[in-house]
C-alpha cells in the first residue's frame, strides 16, 4: 500500500517509487484484495502492483529505503554492503514520530479495520516522506 499511496502523491515530481518484500513468498503476486479495496476507497489504485523480493541492488537504485517493521529492517540491513547502504534504511513510521521505532501492524490480524488502519498510518507517513523530498532532506 505504501508504494501506491506515495505514487499517488508524487505526480509531477521526478521520483521513482517501488516496493519489495524481504522474503520470496509473494513474488509476482498482486496485492491482497483487502488492501486493494482499502486503497480504492481513497482513490489509490494498487491492483496492478506485483510482489518482488528486495535485493542488494536496491541499495544502488534508491536513495531511501523504508521498512515496515523491525523484522524487515533487520532483513534489509543484512543485505547492506556498506555503511552508506545502511544509512539509506529507516522504519517508515519514524517519519511520523522520529525515533519511535514504531512498526506498521500486520493488517491480516487487524480484524475488519486492519487494512484501513494500515492505510491511514501509511498515508500519514507518506505525507511526511513527501515533505522530506520537497524540502530536499
Amino acid at each position: 500500500m505504501a508504494e501506491g499511496i506515495l505514487r499517488s502523491k508524487i505526480t509531477g515530481l521526478n521520483i521513482e517509487v517501488d516496493s519489495a518484500g524481504t522474503s520470496a513468498y509473494h513474488i509476482g503476486e498482486s496485492p491482497d484484495s483487502r488492501a486493494v479495496l482499502a486503497a480504492r476507497r481513497h482513490n489509490v489504485n494498487i491492483a496492478p502492483l506485483q510482489g518482488r523480493q528486495f535485493t542488494s541492488a536496491d541499495f544502488d537504485n534508491f536513495d531511501l529505503i523504508y521498512a515496515m517493521d523491525k523484522s524487515n529492517l533487520t532483513n534489509i540491513l543484512a543485505l547492506a554492503r556498506t555503511a552508506e547502504d545502511k544509512a539509506k534504511v529507516r522504519l517508515i513510521l519514524n517519519e511520523i514520530d522520529p525515533k519511535s521505532d514504531g512498526e506498521v501492524p500486520d493488517p491480516y490480524f487487524g480484524g475488519a479495520t486492519g487494512f484501513e488502519d494500515v492505510y491511514n498510518l501509511l498515508d500519514r507517513a507518506t505525507d511526511k516522506i513527501l515533505e522530506r523530498i520537497k524540502d530536499g532532506k
